[in-house]
């Protein structure tokens, strides 16, 4: 009988023949070489985060959560090797306890390691690009179920295009990440006008490390944030006050207010105005604590990457198209900001990119607005986030990414066969 399986956001439903948790590389190699023998699908669903059917599959689903933990770690080249189901949230603790830090991070932490590079999650911050660009190293099972090494020396090759790679080429087992020493974060966070912000844009990017800023629909409001290295002591906000803030606040009000939208849609453009317009505040605090938030509100997400020169003259489209279709949207847009990087499937290939990402609550209608925004910022040259929901596939992907054919080409590479497709690779990368 098959197992069910769902995604975070509920969105994605499979039924895969099996649900297998192997305990070791070798397991995995064995899993995938059977698979492929028998010629039966295999997927790695990570922590199940993505919004698109990146995991779904009818074949054989493979988690890798014991493959965790910090294996290694190298202080004169600074890197650290984990195995490849570490979370993100657990990593950001382990390298706490030994006074390293990644150098940039999303504002959630619970995807995989695998998982996060896998589809070109980032951060934000105008010199720093994604996280798939940390990693100096994988091992990963291909099509075939061979182990395959992969660094600057030995198979160097692979490593450029599997950093990320949806995983259409195989299981990552382990990778080896660049990392950083320890460090804090001031952050400052403050309403401000939406116009003001992108009237603005290029001094608030440029001129802090990290910044990112969330427009509340509805309102003429953004909610700004500042994050800054600093040297000073630790100033977290208090205890209560943090609870309050960041968790009661930005979780439990936040999605009773989402609730009552969902009831009564109507509601919605009064209800933005919960969110506050006035106020600001500024603590301290080490930097994964900074970066990531709790966010236990479920949603669907769609994400874009566009030329950061590009941000407010599509943001105002976006804005003016809200307003003319009359969209209830009871959930901010969130902008963020990369360096560009070189890895041919990053969306941040080359260029310095801005991140529009739209939601919807979990429960309520969200294809055409969606749509809506895509056709925007198609307009754009947009890449899409490869784990957020989107409507491209092959053809037109093919125009927004250079080495889209090297990508192809590796693919036919480590898993002619297709042991690792499914619907939503053959889509985006053809059968």
């Amino acid at each position: 009988m098959a197992s069910t399986w769902k995604n975070w956001a509920g969105n994605e439903i499979a039924h895969p023949t099996s649900i297998e948790s192997p305990r070791s590389e070798e397991e995995v190699v064995s899993i995938v070489r059977s698979a492929a023998d028998r010629g039966e699908k295999v997927k790695i669903p990570g922590s199940g985060h993505s919004f698109t059917p990146a995991a779904v599959t009818d074949g054989r689903m493979v988690r890798i959560n014991a493959l965790s933990g910090i294996y290694s770690i190298d202080r004169s080249r600074m890197e650290v090797r984990v195995g490849a189901g570490t979370t993100l949230s657990d990593l950001n603790r382990l390298l706490a306890a030994e006074g390293l830090a990644m150098a940039n991070l999303g504002d959630i932490a619970y995807q995989t390691v695998a998982g996060a590079i896998s589809t070109s999650t980032h951060g934000t911050g105008v010199a720093l690009p994604g996280l798939a660009a940390q990693v100096t190293a994988m091992r990963i099972v291909d099509g075939h179920g061979n182990l395959v090494e992969c660094n600057s020396e030995k198979n160097s090759e692979i490593l450029d295009v599997a950093r990320v790679s949806v995983g259409a080429l195989g299981a990552i087992t382990e990778c080896t990440i660049r990392v950083v020493d320890a460090f804090r974060l001031q952050a400052h966070e403050q309403p401000m006008r939406l116009d003001d912000v992108l009237d603005n844009i290029d001094e608030l990017r440029l001129l802090n490390d990290h910044f990112e800023f969330f427009w509340i629909p509805h309102t003429k409001w953004a909610l700004t944030k500042r994050n800054n290295r600093t040297d000073d002591a630790l100033d977290p906000l208090p205890k209560v006050r943090g609870w309050i803030e960041k968790t009661f606040m930005e979780n439990f009000a936040f999605g009773a207010v989402c609730k009552v939208g969902k009831m009564r849609p109507a509601l919605i453009p009064r209800l933005a105005t919960a969110l506050p317009s006035s106020g600001a505040r500024t603590y301290i605090n080490d930097s994964y604590k900074i970066f990531a938030s709790p966010r236990l509100v479920k949603f669907y997400e769609m994400e874009h990457a566009l030329p950061a020169a590009s941000l407010a003259p599509a943001l105002r489209e976006i804005r003016a198209m809200v307003e003319k279709k009359g969209y209830l949207l009871n959930f901010p847009v969130e902008v963020r900001f990369t360096a560009p990087d070189d890895v041919p499937l990053s969306t941040g290939y080359q260029r310095e990119s801005a991140y529009i990402a739209v939601h919807v609550y979990k429960g309520m209608e969200y294809g055409p607005f969606f749509k809506d925004v895509e056709e925007i910022l198609r307009r754009y040259d947009a890449r899409p986030h490869w784990g957020k929901v989107h409507h491209r596939e092959k053809e037109e992907l093919s125009t927004l990414y250079p080495r889209f054919n090297d990508f192809l080409s590796m693919r036919d590479r480590l898993d002619p066969q297709r042991t690792f497709s499914n619907r939503y690779t053959e889509r985006i990368f053809g059968a």
